[in-house]
């Protein structure tokens, strides 16, 4: 199913996101990690391309597995690092012989190798070229774009940032995804400037359940996301207790979901970092919310 169908009903829903293994040898515990979220039947399921491209040709397999043998709706992750027009139409032919029909485009994660790299030669330098490339020669897919609530880490300010997300709505995205927030406000006020520039696909949240306090340092320095003091209080006191700050993590991220579907948000996507435990812990938290 595409993705552009799927959010068009009132339901409420939670999909949760995957990453395909580093090496052949972490394939199979990954596989059986994604299949147990799979099992728990969520609206549909994201797979990451990996940092630089480097973990890309596990994606496909991944998503077909999941689409074929679960029956759940993928999106398949495709990125511009380190990706030529070869490489992105191979990927293309490849996504339409095993019946992938979402496409996320992102521009990717810099490796530190890369962030110092000439780009100018790059075939896509930005998200929005990838976008235009899909549009023209994958015109069957419906693409998805990533979006920042809190501004993208290398724009001037919020205004040029949703200038840009326009341009990515208007070469072809049919949906966006947020990178994780932890304050709620900072979405609903994100949401209300978007409209006011004329976006108006389906915006779904993403949260990330923070289960060790390790995970903090890295979640500011991928997104610059800010820790509401109630947040920065869980992880001081629970912290240091793996258990306790898990439960604390679940917690918290449940609570900003039913914050989310109060508001009239109806699909929520969750970074659920291939832990089939945490995923279920979410979706039982929310079980009689859902109707599961």
């Amino acid at each position: 199913m595409k993705l552009s169908e799927l959010l068009k009903q009132d339901k409420l829903s939670i999909s949760f996101e995957v990453f395909p293994p580093k090496n052949d040898t972490a394939f199979e515990s990954v596989r059986f990690a994604t299949e147990e979220i799979a099992k728990l039947s969520p609206s549909f399921m994201s797979v990451t391309y990996g940092a630089g491209g480097g973990t890309s040709r596990y994606t496909l397999d991944i998503a077909k597995n999941i689409k074929a043998n679960y029956g759940v709706p993928t999106l398949a992750h495709l990125t511009c690092v380190s990706s030529t027009k070869d490489t992105v139409h191979q990927k293309i032919e490849q996504m339409r012989e095993a019946g992938i029909e979402n496409v996320m485009a992102l521009r990717g994660d810099l490796t530190p190798e890369l962030e110092g790299s000439d780009r100018s030669a790059w075939a896509y330098r930005h998200a929005v070229d990838l976008i235009r490339e899909l549009r023209e020669y994958g015109s069957e897919f419906c693409i998805g774009g990533a979006c920042y609530p809190e501004i993208h880490p290398e724009s001037a300010n919020q205004k040029e940032d949703i200038k840009y997300l326009k341009e990515k709505v208007d070469a072809g995205c049919s949906f966006l995804t947020t990178q994780m927030f932890f304050d709620n406000n900072l979405l609903y006020n994100f949401l209300y400037k978007i409209r006011e520039a004329g976006i108006t696909v389906p915006i779904i949240p993403g949260i990330m359940p923070i289960t060790n306090a390790n995970q903090v340092s890295r979640a500011i320095k991928l997104s610059g996301s800010f820790m509401p003091q109630r947040f920065k209080s869980l992880v001081d006191k629970f912290g240091s207790n793996p258990d306790a700050m898990k439960q604390a993590g679940i917690a918290y991220a449940t609570d900003q979901i039913i914050d989310l579907f109060a508001n009239g948000i109806t699909n929520v996507h969750v970074y659920s970092m291939n832990k089939p435990d945490v995923a279920a812990a979410i979706q039982r938290n929310l079980s009689d919310i859902l109707g599961k």
